[in-house]
């Protein structure tokens, strides 16, 4: 993210014994898109081939990509419009983001771009006033960025077939206003300009020459609404976009809107992906990992409502477990691997969700007010257990006080394998062989065992090329409760 996020207002509210066995394995009724972002690392020319490589070595075949508007943009510091035709790339400067979508190009992975502010000047509401930050996310002008889409189009829609509309645009520092006059009381006024941006945003695209077989999402919305500090829960920013009432009726003057899917980004507190807002914190319109079938729920009442298309899904696009040393929502580096496997899982199990996401490779540099901790690595480069339950996460739910039930994923596999299930009962002094299970093409693989209460449990796996991965030691934990039970 390239401004600060919903952090700071956050922080303000508050099995087997002993012989191999071969386990069956069952599957939900999809595998889903891992997206992967990592701009420190990807948006710099010097570590870019490094960075790609280890994402190689994890398994990663998806990146999300934010294109961010005023940084392409001509003259983007001018309160004149350049006299320029927007809608030909030859007339932006791509910057780092021309090489780097050619290098995912050539290693034939998926690429989401989200096409977001800030706005250049001259298409905000920094054209009319003094020039500050928060200006150039006031009133972005949805026919600029129309164009600024064919443009965006005509350069990378050979190849890019997946956009996004806008980064979180019920969040006050990514648009403004959200609400008319500031009054949360008043008209969602983000809504009716993230509606204009995405039908222009989609006409530019359509209009790139570029747009067969190209899906445009909705939303991006962050989790959590807090009027105090005008920030829109998202579900009720999703109706004001589909101009949809409480009761998800439609209004007859708006038409469907044409979205291939809607974009999430669940992000949870520091009790993990069980963790429920509470209901008098506006809560039922609020989407956490938890809470996913609130936003089914409503996308399946606006399908009802003709304001979506029918069987929408849910994208995404943007999630990670905060860790130390972020102390106001971080967890220890343990629980964060544990908490981020547990969190795909719950997508995974989802038939209405296509895809996952890890945002951040490495910490942000700093760690206070703002900044995310959701890495792979520290700052300095040290891996956290996260590293290596990214590669093979592994989830131990205990079911009915005496089984548990294992998920897990091969992340670098390619084509089916089989991955050893290990355990420990001397707190990871010692491990032994529980099990053996086979994972389907795209690397998932479940079973079932016993609970002990004493035992640790983790996974090793050795690749094709004779390489052995062992993923970090991971405890069980029963649905609803941050504790572990072991």
């Amino acid at each position: 993210m390239h401004v600060p996020k919903v952090t700071a207002f956050l922080c303000a509210l508050a099995a087997f014994c002993g012989s191999l066995a071969v386990a069956p394995s069952a599957f939900a009724s999809h595998d889903q898109i891992d997206f992967f972002e990592a701009p420190q690392q990807l948006l710099n020319a010097a570590a870019r081939p490094a960075a790609i490589a280890e994402l190689q070595s994890l398994g990663v075949h998806a990146v999300r990509i934010q294109l961010i508007w005023d940084e392409v943009a001509p003259s983007p510091r001018s309160k004149k419009q350049p006299k320029l035709n927007l809608t030909n790339p030859a007339n932006y400067n791509w910057g780092q983001y021309a090489p780097l979508i050619q290098a995912i190009q050539a290693l034939g992975w998926k690429v989401l771009l989200t096409v977001t502010g800030y706005a250049p000047c001259w298409a905000s509401e920094c054209s009319k006033t003094k020039y500050t930050p928060r200006e150039l996310v006031t009133d972005p002008n949805p026919g600029d960025y129309g164009q600024f889409m064919q443009a965006v189009g005509r350069e990378f829609g050979g190849f890019v077939k997946l956009y996004s509309i806008w980064n979180e645009p019920n969040q006050t520092q990514e648009l403004e206003p959200q609400y008319l006059d500031g009054n949360p009381h008043k008209t969602l006024e983000s809504a009716v300009i993230y509606r204009k941006l995405f039908l222009d945003g989609y006409a530019g695209l359509k209009a790139s020459g570029n747009f067969a077989g190209t899906k445009v999402l909705m939303g991006e919305t962050s989790p959590l609404g807090v009027k105090a500090v005008d920030i829109s829960p998202p579900l009720a920013f999703l109706r004001g976009v589909l101009c949809l009432n409480s009761h998800y009726v439609k209004a007859s003057s708006c038409g469907t809107l044409p979205t291939a899917g809607y974009a999430q980004h669940p992000y949870d507190q520091e009790q993990g992906p069980f963790w429920k807002p509470p209901s008098d914190l506006d809560g039922a319109d609020d989407v956490t990992i938890a809470t996913l079938g609130q936003l089914q729920t409503a996308l399946r009442l606006a399908a009802d409502a003709h304001a979506i298309p029918r069987s929408t899904p849910i994208y995404i696009t943007e999630f990670g477990v905060q860790s130390y040393p972020n102390r106001d929502l971080g967890v220890a580096v343990a629980k964060q691997a544990e908490y981020d496997a547990i969190a795909e899982r719950t997508a995974w199990n989802d038939p209405d969700v296509v895809s996952f996401s890890q945002y951040l490779l490495s910490d942000d540099p700093d760690p206070g007010e703002g900044s995310f901790q959701t890495g792979l690595v520290y700052v300095g480069g040290k891996p956290k257990p996260l590293y290596d339950g990214y590669r093979l996460p592994l989830t131990v739910s205990l079911k009915g006080g005496s089984q548990v039930a294992f998920w897990g994923l091969v992340r670098p596999a390619t084509a089916a394998s089989a991955v050893v299930l290990q355990y420990s009962d001397n707190n990871g002094n010692s491990w032994q062989q529980l099990l053996t299970a086979q994972t389907n093409a795209n690397g998932y693989w479940t079973a079932g065992g016993s609970f002990d209460k004493q035992r640790i449990w983790r996974v090793q796996w050795t690749s094709p090329s004779g390489t052995v991965y062992v993923g970090p030691p991971v405890r069980a934990y029963v649905s609803g409760n941050p504790k572990p039970q072991s």
